[in-house]
């Protein structure tokens, strides 16, 4: 595993310092720290899985808690009656630079189309 892809799990040891917004036993979410939408959180398995299907295959309802966890955060930051958009990228032609699945929470103005280019990650 490179640094790259420990990044989450020393956030979730505390070794590298995260904003958190939300944390239970089974995840952690964090701000971005290079935001796409004012926003823009990460929300992240405590067990490590490469991408989004090795985590649907393995524990479905972890991948649902993902989805939970973003829904009511999405809340608390007032952008669930607006809109928000749920992004998963698996694998490198997608844009994942992090191969620990997490969940990007995007929100808090108009997002438009998916013309714009990958949000890395």
């Amino acid at each position: 595993m490179s640094d790259m892809d420990s990044l989450f799990l020393r956030i979730i040891a505390r070794e590298i310092p995260a904003d958190v917004v939300h944390e239970n036993d089974q995840v952690i979410a964090i701000r971005d720290i290079n935001p796409q939408a004012p926003t823009h959180v990460l929300v992240v398995p405590k067990k490590r899985y490469r991408n989004v299907a090795e985590l649907a295959a393995a524990d479905p309802g972890l991948l649902a808690e993902l989805i939970a966890v973003a829904h009511n955060i999405a809340e608390r930051e007032g952008i669930a009656d607006s809109g928000y958009r749920l992004l998963f990228n698996t694998n490198s032609d997608a844009g994942q630079t992090i191969f620990h699945v997490h969940l990007h929470l995007l929100g808090g103005e108009p997002l438009g189309g998916l013309t714009g280019g990958p949000i890395r990650g």
